[in-house]
């Protein structure tokens, strides 16, 4: 939203408000927005109307039809999403200052109304593509991705190596790690209690200071319960065995670990993780068809029977789909190239 939308918009609350004084109608039919001695020179809401809507109607008429039909559609998401609007701009001002909100905006309200609609286009448009989901598609994806939950400590052995390191130091560093590593492994291989004796060792040698004064222990994890630094880490613990401790090294970002699998919960139902399923798939729709987020808003309108009764701007929509539906494509034929 520019600032000369923001003035338009202004001008129409104020033309339907009114301000507590009779309004001439003048010859076109049209109330008065502007009087000369010689009405031949007055505005009319008329001539308003139609300079406003050759430039700035279509914007703010898709903006206002959207508002109401999305408030209809999800008004259980409202105070949430108004919430989350505000929180929005509230770092967005502390980022950037209200005068460059303004500066944009008009307002602060009018930014925070703007961030609002947007974050309801996102959910309508997400359930949108959910529809799109097939219900194999969401048995593969549960075959494939859902684990149960796996119980692991770990030990982290940092290589300290920075970007600023030589090649000659780079490699003793990393060889120094793995040394230790090994040293940890072989300590394991000679123990009686594994799990106990894992839980001393990360208290001798674990870098990682969250976790080290309690043996080691990550919780209960799965995907997304950690950064995807812990990623590999993850993968590696769904391969061994309950009551098993790593052998070969598991590398990620962070460096170096060596990993105790206490247990592994069982595989959730279908039905308790559906719901997250059609989310992640849905959002990866989007991603795929640039094309998909502008189809679900034309479908919503058409759902509540929009029907634009002025035949410019009527036309003037057409021409908005089909170029924006266009534009969309061939991004998306050039991001591929």
């Amino acid at each position: 939203m520019n600032k000369k939308k923001i003035v338009i918009v202004s001008l129409c609350t104020l033309l339907l408000c009114g301000c507590g004084k009779e309004i001439p109608t003048l010859a076109d039919g049209g109330q008065a927005v502007v009087t000369f001695s010689d009405e031949s020179l007055s505005v009319s809401t008329n001539d308003l109307y139609n300079s406003m809507k050759e430039q700035y109607a279509l914007n703010s008429l898709i903006e206002l039809m959207d508002k109401k039909i999305l408030e209809k559609e999800l008004p259980d998401d409202l105070e949430t999403e108004m919430e989350n609007a505000k929180t929005t701009v509230k770092s967005m001002k502390d980022t950037y200052g209200e005068e460059q909100i303004v500066s944009y905006f008009g307002s602060v309200d009018n930014y925070t109304n703007y961030i609002y609609i947007n974050n309801l286009q996102q959910k309508a448009i997400l359930n949108y593509a959910k529809t799109k989901v097939t219900d194999k598609e969401v048995k593969s994806y549960y075959d494939k991705n859902i684990y149960g939950d796996v119980t692991v400590d770990h030990i982290l052995i940092k290589t300290n190596v920075t970007e600023d390191t030589s090649s000659e130091d780079k490699e003793k560093l990393e060889t120094e790690a793995k040394n230790k590593v090994n040293e940890i492994i072989e300590k394991l291989n000679n123990a009686e209690d594994k799990l106990a004796t894992f839980k001393e060792l990360a208290k001798e040698y674990s870098d990682d200071e969250a976790t080290k004064d309690n043996g080691g222990s990550l919780g209960a994890i799965n995907t997304d319960t950690l950064s995807s630094s812990y990623d590999e880490l993850l993968e590696a613990a769904r391969k061994l065995e309950d009551g098993k401790y790593s052998t070969e090294l598991i590398t990620t970002e962070l460096g170096y670990h060596v990993i105790y699998k206490e247990s592994t919960a069982e595989k959730p139902e279908l039905d308790s993780v559906k719901e997250d399923i059609l989310e992640t798939l849905g959002n990866d729709k989007i991603s795929e068809d640039a094309t998909l987020s502008i189809t679900a808003m034309e479908e919503l309108r058409k759902k509540y029977g929009m029907e634009i009764t002025d035949s410019d701007l009527k036309e003037k929509y057409s021409n908005y789909i089909a170029n924006s539906i266009a534009s969309a494509k061939q991004s998306e034929q050039e991001a591929t190239k």
